[in-house]
C-alpha cells in the first residue's frame, strides 16, 4: 500500500475516536510505523493537512454508502430507516459509530481552520443533496425537501452524539421513528 494512503487509513479511526486535538503527530507516526521525515514528506503542512485528506476520504466513503442505500430504497422513508438501522446495528455491535460519521471532528469546529470546515461542510451538503433528490422523487417540493434534508442531517448527527454519550442506540431508534412519521 502507498505510504500516504496507509497514513490516511490508519489516521482516520484515530481522528474519529479521539478528535483532532486528541491525536498528536507522534501518535500518528507511531501507529503508522513511519518516520517523522516520511510523515512530513507526504503531509508537509502537518497534522491539519492529514486531517483534510482523512476527511476527504471519509466523505467519499460516507457519501457512496448513503447513495447506495438511497438508490436501493424506493422511498425516503425506507432509505432513512435502512440507513439508521445500519447505524444502530454498528453501534450495538461495536459500541461506536465512528466509521459512519465525522461528529467527533466536527465537534471541535471552533478551533479548526476554514479549509477543514469547508471539507466538513461539503460532506454535509453532499448528504443533503442525496436526501433532497429522494424527497423530491417522493413528491416533496424543492423548498420543503431542502428543509427536511437539513433537519435529517441535524437529527441524525445529534442522535449519534447522544448515542455515544449515553452509550445507548435508543436516540437513533427514536429519530428513526420520528423521521418515519414525518414522511407520511
Amino acid at each position: 500500500m502507498d505510504t500516504k494512503l496507509q497514513i490516511i487509513d490508519i489516521s482516520i479511526p484515530l481522528f474519529q475516536q479521539k478528535g483532532y486535538k486528541g491525536v498528536g503527530v507522534t501518535e500518528i507516526i507511531k501507529a503508522c510505523n513511519v518516520s517523522k521525515g516520511s510523515f512530513y514528506h507526504h503531509f508537509p503542512n502537518g497534522k491539519e493537512e492529514l486531517l483534510i485528506a482523512c476527511l476527504q476520504s471519509i466523505s467519499e466513503v460516507i457519501t457512496t454508502h448513503i447513495q447506495d442505500i438511497f438508490k436501493q430504497s424506493p422511498t425516503t422513508q425506507e432509505a432513512t430507516k435502512a440507513m439508521i438501522d445500519i447505524l444502530v446495528s454498528n453501534f450495538e455491535q461495536e459500541g461506536t459509530i465512528s466509521g459512519s460519521t465525522i461528529t467527533s471532528i466536527v465537534s471541535e469546529m471552533g478551533s479548526l481552520t476554514d479549509p477543514v470546515r469547508d471539507v466538513c461542510s461539503d460532506l454535509y451538503l453532499k448528504m443533503q443533496t442525496i436526501y433532497v433528490s429522494k424527497l423530491e422523487s417522493d413528491g416533496f417540493s424543492k423548498e420543503k425537501a431542502n428543509s427536511i434534508a437539513v433537519m435529517m442531517n441535524a437529527s441524525i448527527e445529534g442522535a449519534i452524539i447522544l448515542c455515544l454519550t449515553q452509550k445507548s442506540s435508543n436516540p437513533l431508534k427514536v429519530i428513526s421513528h420520528v423521521l418515519s412519521d414525518l414522511f407520511n
